[in-house]
């Protein structure tokens, strides 16, 4: 049984008297639609989290009221805990969160304008609104990890839930590849140079009367920023790479950097605006080395000779990684690369990109011919591949897949523990829906019950 505390009651009092209130963003009649303890929600908190979900491209459909309601009444509830468990969260940390969210917005609608006309206030409120929502985001993050902490599995654990889960129900593992590789990269001297010279150029341009801008959106190699005239918008200049960063806050308005080099390629910088705590923002044009067919030829021609000593004997594969890769995590596991979504060293095809176009073909043991690909940051590499290891589709067990079942009984169990948790707050929590949010069909059915 639930009971309701005076501050409760007073609390809704407070509400019946302000509950109708116009929104002034979109005109509606703004009403609670919900409490949780003495916190209200709002049906602008829901028409505002459509909106956000719009702006970020996704479908909004029939239930989508529902679904932000429920995200809501959660949020609540782990709010209230995280509160009772004295809980914070980094500043520095919620700042960077929202900057990427508005670079993120920027870069779908286009322009700073674009996402100002969007939501219909200026970018100032955006950000105010974007602190308070990623802040209590972060908060309910952290309150559920706590919640489902210490969640810990024998091997019997994960073998007695394989046992008992009927076999039709257990997920189908795809064709799946361990990878050995050797990486070359490019000779970058000739490369640089040649962007260099190009950034010179377009500097003297700039320091001659053009615009940044113009030239940013006619030259830049960083496409989200180009078409905003290369602006990154306002951000922590920790979010940057450290050179990056260090000639960004030795610049005043308007000034114009040397040549900067990251590890995106060479930057010229130009200060719009420096705010309190090395906020900036600031516009770049990036021009990334590129490299002629000598160099390229260089480079596999190179691979081709380590692949000839490898089929000759002269070398394994694993000897001639450690001895000629020039990528460190691979080149100090034998060749063997680890897949960075799973923490294994088995990929699912869709895991490999354009690279699994080489491969496809290739048998168990097989090394491919030497071809171009991408390290992680984007930069050009060359390089071969040899399967150590082909896994055809099976339906998952416990044996072969003993991982990926931990994984799957671990966040069963974190989940019955969150529900549990849920159910119990929900039993000791005075809540309450409007009468049109009653039918609807939440996760967690108790809300308002």
């Amino acid at each position: 049984m639930r009971t309701i505390s005076k501050s409760v009651i007073l609390f809704m009092l407070l509400v019946a008297f302000y509950a109708f209130s116009v929104n002034a963003q979109t005109g509606i009649i703004d009403k609670v639609v919900a409490t949780v303890g003495s916190e209200a929600i709002f049906l602008s908190d829901i028409e505002e989290g459509k909106q956000l979900l719009r702006a970020q491209g996704m479908l909004i459909g029939d239930d989508s009221n529902c679904d932000v309601l429920e995200e809501k009444l959660l949020q609540k509830l782990l709010l209230a805990q995280s509160k009772i468990d004295s809980l914070s969260v980094s500043e520095e940390a919620v700042s960077e969160n929202v900057e990427r969210r508005i670079q993120w917005y920027i870069s779908i609608h286009g322009s700073t304008k674009a996402v100002e006309d969007y939501f219909r206030i200026p970018m100032h409120k955006i950000r105010e609104r974007l602190m308070d929502m990623v802040k209590e985001e972060e908060l309910s993050k952290s309150m559920q990890g706590k919640i489902v902490q210490g969640v810990e599995l024998t091997p019997e654990d994960v073998t007695s839930f394989y046992k008992r889960t009927p076999k039709d129900s257990l997920p189908i593992v795809p064709d799946q590849y361990i990878l050995q590789q050797i990486v070359i990269y490019p000779s970058k001297e000739n490369a640089t140079f040649l962007a260099r010279e190009r950034l010179l150029a377009l500097r003297e341009r700039i320091l001659n009367g053009e615009k940044f801008s113009m030239l940013a959106l006619m030259y830049s190699e960083d496409p989200g920023s180009a078409r905003r005239g290369g602006e990154l918008g306002l951000a922590p200049a920790t979010n940057y790479w450290p050179a990056f960063k260090d000639a960004s806050l030795a610049l005043k308005t308007g000034q114009v950097s040397q040549i900067v080099e990251t590890q995106d390629g060479l930057h010229i910088i130009q200060m719009i605006e420096k705010q309190a705590n090395n906020m900036v923002n600031v516009r770049h044009i990036l021009i990334k080395p590129k490299y002629t067919t000598d160099d390229k030829q260089a480079v596999s021609g190179k691979l081709d000779s380590i692949k000839s000593l490898v089929l000759n004997d002269s070398l394994t594969f694993e000897q001639a990684a450690m001895k000629f890769s020039e990528d460190q995590t691979s080149r100090f596991n034998k060749g063997v690369v680890v897949n960075p979504q799973t923490v294994s060293n088995a990929f699912d095809k869709d895991q490999l990109g354009t690279d699994y176009f080489i491969i496809r073909n290739l048998k168990e043991g097989e090394i491919s011919e030497p071809f171009e690909s991408q390290d992680e940051k984007g930069n050009v590499i060359y390089k071969i591949i040899k399967i150590k290891e082909f896994i055809p589709s099976h339906t998952i067990n416990v044996v072969e897949d003993f991982a990926m079942v931990k994984m799957v009984v671990q966040n069963t169990k974190r989940m019955e523990k969150f529900k549990e948790w849920i159910n119990k707050k929900q039993a000791e929590t005075f809540i309450q829906l409007a009468p049109e949010y009653q039918n609807c069909k939440f996760q967690y059915s108790n809300w308002g019950q």
